[in-house]
């Protein structure tokens, strides 16, 4: 790599000197500490207030706060009428799942379709997620590319909150909310680091430091930094991510408290993939490539800076009640130099075409929300409620510069040996420049109208707007709606309860259509019902759900029109089963799982749409602490999907992905109190697979590979 490293690197190698200081703090604290060993799981609360927060040493894979994305409200689990997941930090760390692709892969029924090596896309029942959400606050904005990916240092968990989720986003996407839930500071002094070496020369180093920088400690921080480097076993392809995340509370009052972050990560990608391998030769018969063949140039680079901060005010109330105002600001920058090779190619790889091209890119986005949320009393029982006004703005600025020489007949050679000569990008210009705004008012109640009924009820007014201009086309457009949401939740029983619930669909599109014009907003409803139970005094959390949604005028793309994609506006209807479990089962057995099945088909004529999506996936982590050897843990995760398609009419062959399985292995030992080493061995059985039919092209997955971490507690 030769390029600058920007912030988040620079502060890692900062950061490393505090350690030892770090350490003798937590040394001096030790015998005021709990003598519990290092493998019970006590009971704690990590609930946020003006206290600080206590560590959570537990190693369950069962969130300990409320999952407050869906509604708003402080509901757990079984109290909230949909289908939620969670991947708790402890998950993270067990498996090396370091970025957000890796978890969403291991969590129920999402699909991660990796249609390039730094750009990807992320799906639940069939459809994009383009809800995403930071500490429950969403950036409603339509962009669900997702360029690079997410480094997970800086999250203590990810919440998925299937179905649609228009109440707290205003956008009634009926696939997944995403909600990332960020590390904040502990009361007690707390300091871990790790290494991690693995295969095609990986290299990885974090850092968590926490806690009160105030005698009283009314004032408390963490700072997280990551830093790896790596090859890759796709021809050519180099990998370089720097991540720093710095939060600092601070007890204004007893009943005030005032939190301020920030977070950089910037990566570097050299010879990254832009486009696929073509998927069929021009005979019709399917290519079967190596799979670490690439069509990236040598001279490629693919680079990517994120740089967010956030403004939180809590005030407590006597009442019970609490208002908060939150800013959060996040701004993506990109630069590239690319190479695309397009065309149907011939058995003896001639017959594709250069398409070289200079790319920069800014996104911009800012977020207001106030909101008040707390307890009142009507007709003798006690209520919740939140109400709140959100200002959203977006800014998406877009240069291409075209090299010289697109459409050269390439060489076999120069089409997957990286060899193509880096031409100069001045043949063409265009761009992009527009803004959205987004503005919304929400309420939403949570009625006790009896000891075992609840209802869930709110909605949302939304007013959206965008201006501006993308490669030529005109997107002024603007909509409003009101979007509503209800539920019921009946406790059959203290572990059993079953609900329904119900939200309308409205959902901006960026897409344009034949016209050159910015689609019309998705609309419909989605409907799910549910049993949902808690056993094993609530250690462990089961799930049983079916759901509906009715789409109008989603885009669907229009066969032909690559690389200048336009898009059809297409009704679907979809539905499906979920079944999830996790907690603990036993003491030291840890389990995370579930399964989905799905159909989707055109609404007017039951035509099967989208095939290139898995219509069943079964997901199961789990892990085991024997108890006479408890210094010992084994772990498996295991990743299914049934077989999928794209092609096979209008003269386009049909390109098909058999099921396959993935198998991961961890194996952990705790030397002492303090250090851990992990052992991760990765597919195991070495399967060959295609990671997505998203699009036209595609490339393999990962062969078996090998990881090693070791962690140091201080």
């Amino acid at each position: 790599m030769t390029r600058h490293f920007t912030l988040a690197g620079r502060t890692l190698a900062a950061l490393l000197p505090l350690l030892p200081l770090v350490s003798l703090a937590a040394d001096n604290d030790s015998e005021d500490k709990n003598a519990a060993t290092a493998h019970e799981i006590p009971q704690v609360s990590v609930e946020a207030d003006s206290r600080g927060r206590v560590a959570d040493t537990s190693e369950s894979y069962a969130p300990k706060t409320p999952v407050s994305a869906p509604t708003g409200l402080s509901l757990s689990r079984r109290e909230t009428p949909q289908s939620v997941s969670v991947v708790t930090e402890t998950q993270m760390d067990e498996f090396q799942l370091n970025d957000v692709s890796s978890v969403l892969a291991a969590s129920p029924g999402i699909v991660v379709d990796r249609v390039e090596t730094d750009r990807l896309y992320y799906s639940a029942r069939g459809f994009e997620i383009t809800n995403f959400q930071y500490d429950g606050l969403g950036l409603p904005l339509p962009y669900e590319i997702v360029n690079g990916d997410v480094d997970t240092g800086m999250f203590e968990r990810v919440e998925v909150i299937r179905g649609s989720n228009g109440l707290m986003t205003g956008l009634g996407n009926p696939s997944a909310t995403v909600n990332y839930v960020r590390k904040r500071p502990t009361a007690d002094t707390n300091a871990s680091m790790a290494l991690t070496y693995g295969s095609w020369d990986a290299h990885r180093v974090e850092t968590d430091l926490s806690g009160s920088l105030t005698e009283n400690g009314r004032v408390r921080g963490r700072m997280v930094g990551a830093y790896e480097n790596k090859n890759s076993y796709l021809d050519r392809y180099e990998k370089e991510r720097g991540l720093f995340y710095g939060v600092v509370e601070a007890d204004i009052t007893d009943n005030t408290l005032l939190t301020i972050g920030y977070s950089n990560q910037n990566d570097n990608a050299d010879s990254p993939m832009w486009g696929s391998l073509p998927l069929f030769y021009s005979d019709g018969t399917p290519t079967d490539y190596d799979v670490e063949t690439s069509t990236a140039a040598d001279w490629a680079y693919w680079d990517t800076d994120t740089e967010s901060a956030f403004v939180e005010l809590k005030q407590r109330f006597d009442n019970g009640w609490e208002a908060k105002a939150v800013h959060t600001y996040r701004k993506t920058e990109g630069e590239s130099e690319l190479f695309y090779v397009y065309g149907t190619p011939n058995k003896d790889e001639t017959g594709l075409f250069a398409y070289p091209s200079y790319y920069e890119d800014e996104l911009t986005e800012r977020v207001y929300d106030v909101s008040g949320r707390g307890p009142f009393e009507v007709g003798g029982r006690v209520h919740e409620m939140v109400v709140g006004l959100n200002y959203a703005k977006g800014r998406m600025e877009e240069q291409s510069l075209y090299g010289r020489g697109i459409g050269t007949p390439l060489t076999p050679d120069q089409a997957f040996g990286g060899s193509y000569p880096k031409p100069l990008f001045d043949a063409a210009e265009d761009g992009s420049k527009w803004d959205d705004r987004y503005q919304s008012a929400y309420l939403a109640t949570r009625l006790s109208l009896a000891e075992p009924l609840t209802a869930i009820a709110g909605a949302r007014y939304v007013d959206v707007e965008t201006k501006g201009s993308g490669y030529g086309s005109e997107k002024d457009t603007s909509a409003s709606e009101w979007v509503p949401y209800a539920g019921l939740i009946y406790d059959l029983n203290d572990v059993h309860s079953v609900y329904g619930s119900y939200t309308e669909i409205f959902n901006p599109q960026a897409e344009l259509g034949a016209d050159n014009q910015r689609l019309q907003p998705v609309t419909g409803e989605s409907r799910e019902v549910g049993l949902k139970s808690e056993w094993n005094e609530g250690r462990v959390y089961t799930e049983l759900v079916a759901f509906w949604t009715d789409q109008k005028g989603l885009a669907e793309s229009i066969p032909g029109t690559s690389p200048d994609t336009r898009y059809n506006g297409q009704d679907f209807e979809s539905s499906g089963y979920e079944a999830q479990i996790s907690g603990e089962l036993m003491p030291g057995w840890q389990l995370t799982g579930g399964y989905t099945w799905l159909d989707i088909e055109d609404d007017d004529n039951g035509e099967t749409l989208r095939p290139y999506t898995p219509r069943e996936i079964a997901r199961l982590t789990t892990t085991y602490r024997p108890a006479s050897m408890e210094k010992l843990k084994a772990g498996v995760q295991v990743s299914w999907q049934d077989s999928i398609f794209r092609g096979g009419s209008g003269g386009v062959p049909k390109t098909t992905q058999d099921d396959y399985t993935l198998v991961n292995l961890m194996a952990s030992y705790d030397w002492t109190r303090n250090i851990t080493t992990t052992l991760n061995l990765n597919n195991v059985t070495d399967e060959k697979y295609l990671n997505s039919l998203y699009v036209g092209q595609a490339y393999y997955g990962a062969p078996r590979s090998a990881s090693v971490r070791f962690d140091y507690k201080f």
